[in-house]
């Protein structure tokens, strides 16, 4: 966001990550019931989800619409990477992790319109999503194994001498992975929104300050980088959700097969 202030230019990438309050006492008070811009950006990425494959799937004539095209493709990408991470056993968990996709996905996509709020570039979210499938997975995992499900830190072919501190390890990184797993994807949101408005900000500025001779190159030159720069974040929105579904499946393999 870019702003002058006494002659000077203020250029803010971070404000567009601001919780406010949609309905709030006018102090900009945030409580614990409070209606947000996070809370509606996360309603409306549940509607436009139900509504893509609502009405994709609606008729399934034989000769598919767009929109039915556009639902099939991506149901059928997400059964495949299950089934190819997890097996066949895994596909009885598909419609989890096809909801861990789709909206990661639409959340991801609709935080790069103009004025929306990215609601997967608050750690809240994604530690929620990622916690969610840590907790999921490990309950697979033991309701399928009971406590033979602990034999899974324990490297079987290791020396015997060296099993306690490679269990440690193993049980370290275990209890890491909701971290790693949701910094990945909140990270990579708030870094390409960032270098976004700050391209965007300063291409504005220039364009309120008054065009020149010496400042059109330099604008001309931000839009062209501001236009890659968008290309790549859609990129970057599609490649996370498909990270952190593909995460999602291999752990669930950890969880049923144990290897």
């Amino acid at each position: 966001m870019a702003s002058s202030k006494e002659g000077e230019l203020v250029i803010d990438p971070m404000k567009q990550f601001e919780i406010s309050s949609l309905f709030g006492s006018g102090d900009g008070g945030l409580y614990f019931f409070s209606a947000t811009n996070s809370t509606l950006w996360m309603a409306i990425v549940f509607l436009v989800s139900v509504a893509l494959f609502s009405f994709g799937a609606r008729g399934r004539s034989l000769v598919p619409t767009r929109l039915q095209s556009v639902s099939e493709v991506v149901y059928e990408f997400v059964q495949k990477m299950v089934r190819d991470t997890a097996g066949e056993e895994g596909m009885k968990y598909f419609p989890y992790i096809f909801t861990i996709f789709v909206f990661i996905f639409f959340a991801n996509m609709l935080g790069l319109i103009p004025g929306s709020f990215t609601v997967t570039s608050h750690f809240v979210v994604t530690g929620a999503l990622a916690l969610t499938v840590f907790v999921t997975v490990t309950a697979i995992g033991f309701i399928k194994h009971g406590t033979h499900f602990l034999t899974f830190f324990v490297p079987q072919d290791a020396p015997t001498v060296m099993k306690p501190l490679l269990a440690l390890i193993e049980v370290i990184s275990y209890f890491v992975r909701p971290l790693s797993h949701s910094v990945r994807l909140a990270a990579n949101m708030i870094a390409g929104h960032a270098i976004l408005k700050v391209f965007a900000g300063f291409a504005t500025a220039l364009a309120i300050y008054g065009a020149s001779v010496a400042t059109i190159p330099v604008a001309f030159f931000s839009v062209l980088v501001m236009i890659f720069m968008f290309a790549l974040e859609v990129l970057v929105a599609a490649v996370q959700a498909y990270i952190f579904a593909m995460l999602t499946s291999i752990y669930l393999n950890d969880a049923l097969h144990m290897h």
